[in-house]
């Protein structure tokens, strides 16, 4: 670095002559005029300035048509044109005025003619391109701009020569002064976008009053001069509404066919397309990690499944086994006791342990039969008396706790519901008699499951048809009842004693009178379910049918619905028996039996028969008995008032409780 105080020192400058040379020689002579004299700076100055104008082109000018004339030309700046500066405007003017002048043409013996001279043109020239409007108005016209847009032939040869040739001439026009480039193949986006963003918001200055046809000072008047400038202005707005539609066409031309652009809009699809696939290649992941976690959870599920299933198949399995090897325990009970006549000294005996072996096969679980069956081989009568009182004493504890539950229940519903008015308070035996436990069977056939207010309509219709005037049945106590006769088990009910002793009673009584039908097959082979009803129907039940048999219905298994049969068919201290529903169809018979049962096949073509012979036909009745083997008119009258009162019960039951 140079120091600062070497800079305070004074320079010293020595002036020395030097004699000119070469190119200094030849530019020093040059100025010196042909007579000697040296010319002076501002001739130098005009000589640089624009070309020469033919003195013919001069001449061909007519100064009436000076609006038609090239005005650049006429000063000799047909070349610089608009890039002419105001500098070399004057010059070029100063330079023809020395050139053309009439004075200096007159002198030198040329005859002028100064209305027709063509100075006029070059002074007018001067007049118009040496003042800023009328110039910019002589520039937006001027007759060497090409307004033609480039061919498609021209596009394709060459696209980007054309275009920055086009955008830079056009380019002069602009009203903001930094033009962007047109631009190369290799030009960035935002510089595109930038270009195109500046052309079609393009302002031009470029206007066109010129060209107006009249002016209008020359008019006479002042509304003259108004319609004058009116029909001029409506003139150029119309060529600046086309000029921008060139520049529009002009810059649509090149956007469409710049592969540039082209380019840009399948960076940008590729680009979308990129993130769209990469949008869905995440959905597909997640919705292929959520198919999975499905599919784990339900396999893991089945497996679950199957366990369980082989868990329960299993537990069933042994179930059956067990229920088999029960069975067979059973059986073997049955056959050993068989054989030795149930081990009875009279028939009094046999009638009470054929019971008796019910009881144990009941009562006693696997492990018991097997020690009974084998204490039975060795001990035969004194193993099976201990084994019947043991099940007495098991049945007796069962129902002394079964008893005491109920009580418990009643006591509690007792206490929490407040007493219905009018009803009296009932013991429980006196309550529950035979024949209100066969009217809650009845009624729990009539209203199934899905009545609605079902207890409360069983227990209306228990009141309405019971005969203990004083004795009235709650909802409640209906419930409990049913569901201490569904889970008793019936072998423990002292009303199966009673009908099978009643029963026994009238087997002896009738036995010898019994006629045995053709379809009863006698000796070795089981009665089918016809001779069955047959013998229920005239009053006779086999014993070990009597033993065996575990009616339920609609879920109740209870002892007093096995000894409804026997019951009614004894006819000795037991209820009429309720009539028994079969597949929706009655089956109610005569007292003592006299009507045969209904059947499901005869009921259904008993309804056929009132539906094919409505009221209207003669003998209907008789017709109705026809179409029903076996059954006479008086018997199809009866089973239709049967229905009829079955179905007016049912309504009667049902308005009560609501």
């Amino acid at each position: 670095m140079t120091n600062s105080l070497e800079l305070e020192v004074p320079l010293k400058v020595a002036r020395h002559q030097i004699e000119r040379v070469g190119l200094a020689y030849f530019n020093a002579r040059r100025k010196i005029a042909p007579g000697g004299v040296e010319r002076s700076e501002s001739d130098e100055k005009l000589e640089g300035v624009g070309e020469e104008v033919e003195i013919s082109y001069l001449k061909s000018l007519d100064p009436k048509e000076w609006k038609d004339q090239d005005h650049y030309s006429v000063l000799g700046l047909g070349k610089l044109r608009f890039e002419a500066s105001d500098d070399d405007i004057r010059r070029a003017y100063r330079r023809m005025v020395l050139q053309h002048h009439p004075d200096k043409r007159k002198a030198k013996g040329e005859v002028v003619i100064n209305d027709e001279d063509y100075f006029t043109c070059i002074t007018k020239a001067y007049e118009i391109l040496g003042t800023s409007k009328p110039r910019r108005s002589f520039d937006s016209v001027d007759p060497e701009f090409d307004d033609s847009l480039p061919s498609q032939t021209e596009i394709d040869n060459d696209y980007f020569a054309v275009f920055n040739k086009m955008f830079k001439l056009n380019g002069r026009w602009s009203e903001r002064p930094q033009v962007p480039d047109f631009g190369e193949v290799d030009a960035k986006r935002e510089e595109v976008e930038r270009f195109y963003n500046f052309w079609y918001d393009f302002k031009s200055w470029r206007e066109f009053s010129y060209l107006d046809e009249e002016d209008k000072e020359k008019g006479q008047d002042r509304d003259e001069r108004r319609w004058i400038e009116k029909e001029n202005k409506a003139a150029r707005i119309k060529r600046k509404k086309e000029e921008m539609s060139r520049i529009r066409d002009l810059v649509n031309l090149a956007y469409n066919n710049d592969k540039r652009i082209q380019r840009f809009k399948q960076e940008e699809k590729d680009r979308k397309a990129a993130a769209k696939r990469a949008k869905m290649d995440a959905v597909q992941a997640q919705k292929a990690e959520q198919e999975k976690a499905v599919r784990e959870a339900a396999l893991a599920k089945e497996r679950a499944d199957k366990a369980e299933q082989k868990r329960i198949e299993q537990i069933r399995i042994e179930r059956e086994q067990q229920k088999k090897v029960l069975k067979k325990e059973r059986k073997t009970l049955r056959d050993k006791v068989k054989d030795c006549k149930y081990y009875a000294k009279n028939d009094k005996d046999q009638l009470k342990h054929m019971e008796g072996t019910e009881k144990i096969c009941e009562t006693f679980n696997l492990a018991e039969l097997q020690a009974l069956n084998k204490a039975m081989e060795s001990k035969g009568r004194e193993s099976f008396v201990a084994a019947l009182q043991t099940a007495e004493q098991k049945i007796a504890a069962e129902l002394e706790e079964i008893n005491q539950t109920q009580a418990k229940k009643l006591a509690t519903a007792t206490a929490a519901a407040p007493k219905a008015a009018g009803v009296k308070e009932v013991k429980k035996g006196e309550l529950w008699s035979n024949e209100n436990v066969q009217l809650l069977i009845k009624a729990v056939n009539l209203f199934p499951a899905g009545t609605a207010q079902r207890w409360d309509v069983i227990a209306t219709f228990i009141n309405q048809h019971s005969g203990s005037g004083g004795a009235q049945v709650l909802a409640r106590d209906v419930l409990n009842k049913a569901k201490a006769l569904q889970n008793s088990d019936h072998s423990k009910s002292s009303l199966k004693t009673q009908a099978n002793d009643a029963a026994f009673a009238s087997f002896e009584k009738s036995k010898k009178e019994v006629q045995v039908s053709n379809d009863i097959t006698i000796g070795e082979e089981a009665p089918s379910q016809e001779s069955k009803e047959n013998v229920k129907q005239n009053g006779g039940a086999h014993p070990n049918q009597v033993n065996n048999q575990k009616p339920k219905q609609n879920g109740i298994s209870t002892p007093a619905a096995a000894a409804a049969a026997p019951a009614a068919g004894a006819g000795a201290g037991a209820a009429p028996p309720a009539a028994p529903m079969t597949n929706g169809t009655g089956g109610a018979g005569g007292a003592g039996g006299a009507s045969k049962t209904w059947t499901k096949e005869e009921q259904a073509l008993l309804e056929q028969a009132i539906k094919s012979y409505p009221t209207t036909t003669p003998d209907r009745w008789d017709r109705i008995a026809a179409c029903i083997p076996n059954r006479s008119k008086k018997d199809c009258l009866r089973r239709v008032k049967e229905l009829v009162e079955l179905v007016n019960s049912k309504k009667e039951a049902q308005a009560a409780v609501k």
